[in-house]
Formats: structure tokens, C-alpha cells, sequence
């Protein structure tokens, strides 16, 4: 650490205390004088002053604010992707020693590796339900761990995309994120099999499975037993304890509720897991983050479309972009209520009284959970596509709409644009619209007159912003890659990675000046 003072002598110091005696004038000019030969004899401590305050900044943002959307290059401009690009070698080959330490930088991986720790099978593979293997409405669990996390192919919909389309669908679970996150580091091409040179430490534990199979019982001691057992076997580990989990990050399959039970009687929904003191240092992806949480990070739902390569993933986007579409909006959901009492139940009644503009799709007739081709063909041919809240404020339909290239029409500023600030365009407007569902319900705006003023162009433009950003919302498969393209896995790795270094180098420069 530089030193803040001069090694001037004790008397020098003293006499510098004393201010000579003189008139006002002559008092303003000496201490002017002083302050210049301060500035003069100590540049290091101001500088010292200014490279601290500048770290103190950049702390701040990145600890608080999400990784920026313009960090990655915006994808290439639309309305035409290029439909033959050559195809790109599996990231698996990518050249690097995963047993190198780099200690002067790492040019393939700007933000450093990421260590995967081998955690005893009871906290991920243990906890497969393998009885079923493919989508059942009334098993959550079913084909959760499939292919990897992406399910079966979905067949169902060779019918209504072509043929070299159609391979790029699954039917894949919305809980799943866990195990893909989990097999796409395992394959990641700035994995590290060295510790000691990782910047961030992955901690592949299924949590949304575990909690998953007690959230419907009164077994509450059950839904906390092995993410305590988890949080003890971490603790143990050399490289926890350096930052005590700061560097650590993992993914919940579930939304954050699932993890944060109150000590409330009313409200036992869930586990302690991220209430524990263990897990206040730990970044966490999560397909609904709380919004004050700055260690949550909301990642998008996981959706069928899981291209292999660059050249499959423009042929969609040129799919979905030139799409003929009949119908102003669509509305996919079940009704969970009367009118009064039920959003969505209103938008349905709606939609039916409005069937020359709107197209309905009644999940409680046709099992939407199952990948559907009902629904693929209800958002294909739809200009708009109604998306309330949930069961909870977020919903995987927003992701299944955008990918089909139909503009959402948000009723919950929460459903989407202070969630996934990573991953959506940073001005709302530009590729979706809101409408206050205050409004709707008592009557003063009609969806309806409200969608159809947009015109042709404005829909046009807005249909392309969602279409661009459809390779930040999708998981593709790791097997092929994306070439220079970044899909949602990428850029949410890459975030955390960049924040977990910033602070690192934070920590060891004031660990240093201590």
C-alpha cells in the first residue's frame, strides 16, 4: 500500500500547524500555498484517494444493478437473417487445458472459468424421478432430467413447422433449469478443472427437486433436510471459505418463493433455504427473483426451442418472422376463478366474446403443460399474445410467445420488465405493450381498440425486436453451440462471472491496503 503521508520530520509538521501571523490577505495566499504544496509533495495519496473512490463506484453498480444488455453485442439487424451460415464445431473441442492456472489473464475467457464442484449424487442425480421420463400435467417431476434437462422431442409439431425446424423442439419441463445449467457447465468452454484458477465456483444442487416433492404435505422439517445438508457439505470446502460464498453461485429450478418460507404460521409455503445466513453471499439464478434480492438473478424459463447451431437458429428466426398471422391476439391459460376474482378468467371470457380478434387456447381442456401444438399454432398465427401474471407474477408463456416471434401484452410491470433485465430489450416499448389491468377491469380500455391503433409498421417493428432477441431467451444445445451468438446460458454465466471478478479485485485491493 502506497503511504498516504510524507516522511517529513515531527518539527516540520508542527511548524506547518502554525500559521505565520498576517493580515486576511496574507492568510487566504498562504493557506491557497498550502494546499497547492500538499497536492505537490503527496500525489500518491490523492491519487490513492481517487483510484479508491472510482472501485467504491463500480462495486456499487455491479453489486446492485444487473450486468448491462449493452455488455453483449446486440444480434445482427433484422428483418433478414441469413438462412445458410456454415456450421460451427462443438464447444466441447474449444482449446484450452481445463488444468491451466492463467496467472496473467485468461484472452478465451475474459471473465475467467468456473469451477464445478462433484457434489455427492444425493443432491442432484438422487433426486430424478424416473418413473416417468416424458410431460405429464399431473406430475410435475416427469421428464424433468430427460436428455439432459431438455425432454423429449417434440414430434407432435413436425406437422405444423418443417421439417428441418421441427428437430429443434423438445418437450421440456419449466422447472428444468437446474439440470440444464448444470450439464451445459459440465460442457461449458470456460470450465476449469483447477480450483485454484477459477473465478466462480458452481454448485450444482438441484434445489427446486428437492423442495419440489414436499411443497403439497405438512412435511416442512422434510423440505428443508437437504439443503441444510448441502449448506454443512459446502462449508467444509477449501474455497468456500475465502469469501465465504461470495465466488459461489447456483441454480433454482423454482421460483424464489419456493426458497424463502416465513416464520409466519400463515405462511409456511416453501423452505428456509434462502433465508439461511449461508446463502446471503451466494448469487442464485432463478426463473422469479425478489425484487430487493440483488443476489437473485431471474433467468428465462426454460422453452422447447433448443437449436444446435447458428444456421438452425437463424432458419427459425426467418420462420417466425415471416409467419402469416390471422388473428390481432391470443390468450393460452386456464381460468382459476369467477371474473371477480380471477384475471384470468376475465381475459378468457373476453377472448371467447371477442373470437373474430382474439384466438383462446383453454388449458383446462387441452394439457398446455404437454407442449401442445395448439398452442404453437395459436402464437404463430397472432399478431399480440395476452400475458397475465401467474400463479405467480411470472409465467413461461411470456418466453413461448416471444419465441414464436408474437408480441406480449403485459397487465404486470413485474412479469417481465423488472425481472429479466439481462436478457430483455432495455426499453419496454420497443417489443411489447402494456395495458393497466385496472383499466380493463372496470371497464375504461378495451384490449381489443387498444391493440388494433398499433399500425402494420409499429407491429412490424416490434415482431422484429422479438424476434432479435430470441437467441438471449432460448437454451441451446451444447452439443452444436451458437457460434458467436450468445444464448441466455452464455450471458447469464458471463454476467456472474464478470460480477464475481469485479469483486474479487475489489476485496483483494482493499485486503492489500489493510
Amino acid at each position: 500500500m502506497l503511504p498516504p503521508y510524507s516522511d517529513e520530520s515531527p518539527d516540520a509538521d508542527e511548524a506547518m500547524r502554525k500559521p505565520p501571523k498576517a493580515n486576511h490577505n496574507d492568510f487566504l495566499r498562504n493557506a491557497v500555498s498550502n494546499f497547492q504544496y500538499q497536492i505537490s509533495t503527496h500525489p500518491r495519496f490523492w491519487l490513492f484517494t481517487f483510484f479508491l473512490f472510482f472501485q467504491l463506484v463500480v462495486l456499487i453498480f455491479t453489486r446492485n444493478s444487473p450486468f448491462p444488455f449493452s455488455v453483449h453485442s446486440p444480434p445482427s439487424p433484422l428483418p433478414q437473417f441469413p438462412s445458410e451460415i456454415a456450421v460451427f464445431p462443438d464447444i466441447q473441442t474449444a482449446h484450452h487445458d481445463a488444468n491451466v492456472i492463467y496467472p496473467f489473464g485468461d484472452s478465451e475467457c475474459e471473465y475467467g472459468r468456473v469451477y464445478v464442484y462433484n457434489l455427492p449424487s444425493k443432491f442432484n442425480k438422487d433426486l430424478a424421478l424416473l418413473t416417468c421420463d416424458d410431460l405429464d400435467p399431473w406430475k410435475w417431476q416427469c421428464g424433468l432430467v430427460t436428455d439432459d434437462g431438455y425432454g423429449k422431442r417434440s414430434t407432435e409439431l413436425a406437422g405444423i413447422l418443417p421439417g428441418n425446424l421441427s428437430a429443434a423442439w423438445y418437450r421440456t419441463n419449466q422447472f428444468s433449469s437446474e439440470v440444464i445449467f448444470h450439464y451445459q457447465l459440465l460442457n461449458y468452454r470456460c470450465r476449469t478443472n483447477n480450483p485454484e484458477s477459477a473465478t466462480a465456483f458452481y454448485i450444482p444442487f438441484y434445489a427446486g427437486q428437492a423442495v419440489g416433492k414436499y411443497l403439497w404435505t405438512d412435511e416442512i422439517e422434510n423440505r428443508d433436510l437437504l439443503s441444510n445438508k448441502l449448506l454443512k457439505w459446502v462449508q467444509r470446502q477449501k474455497y468456500w471459505k475465502k469469501y465465504k460464498g461470495l465466488d459461489h453461485f447456483l441454480t433454482l429450478g423454482r421460483i424464489t418463493w419456493d426458497f424463502r418460507r416465513l416464520g409466519d404460521p400463515e405462511k409456511l409455503w416453501g423452505s428456509s433455504f434462502l433465508n439461511r445466513p449461508q446463502m446471503q453471499n451466494v448469487t442464485r439464478f432463478t426463473i422469479e427473483k425478489a425484487p430487493w434480492d440483488a443476489n437473485d438473478i431471474s433467468v428465462p424459463y426454460p422453452t422447447g426451442f433448443h437449436p444446435h447451431s447458428e444456421k438452425e437458429l437463424r432458419q427459425w428466426q426467418n420462420f417466425a418472422l415471416s409467419y402469416n398471422r390471422t388473428s390481432l391476439f391470443t390468450f393460452i391459460g386456464a381460468a382459476r376463478g369467477d371474473i371477480d376474482s380471477d384475471f384470468r378468467s376475465r381475459l378468457m371470457s373476453y377472448c371467447r366474446n371477442e373470437s373474430d380478434s382474439c384466438r383462446v387456447v383453454d388449458c383446462a381442456v387441452i394439457p398446455c403443460s404437454n407442449g401442445s401444438s395448439e398452442i404453437q399454432k395459436a402464437l404463430l398465427s397472432s399478431d399480440f399474445c395476452l400475458q397475465p401474471k401467474g400463479d405467480s407474477l411470472t409465467r413461461r408463456s411470456v418466453f413461448d410467445c416471444m419465441v414464436a416471434g408474437s408480441v406480449p401484452v403485459f397487465f404486470w410491470r413485474r412479469t417481465a420488465y423488472t425481472q429479466y433485465q439481462w436478457f430483455l430489450p432495455e426499453d419496454p416499448g420497443s417489443y411489447s405493450v402494456f395495458i393497466d389491468p385496472e383499466a380493463v377491469i372496470n371497464g375504461t380500455a378495451s384490449i381489443k381498440e387498444i391493440l388494433k391503433s398499433y399500425s402494420k409498421d409499429q407491429v412490424r417493428k416490434m415482431r422484429e425486436k422479438v424476434v432479435e432477441t430470441i437467441p438471449r431467451i432460448v437454451y441451446a444445445r451444447p452439443s452444436g453451440g451458437l457460434g458467436s451468438v450468445k444464448d441466455a446460458f452464455e450471458i447469464a454465466i458471463e454476467g456472474v462471472l464478470k460480477r464475481v471478478k469485479d469483486e474479487n479485485e475489489w476485496k483483494e485491493y482493499v485486503d492489500m491496503g489493510s
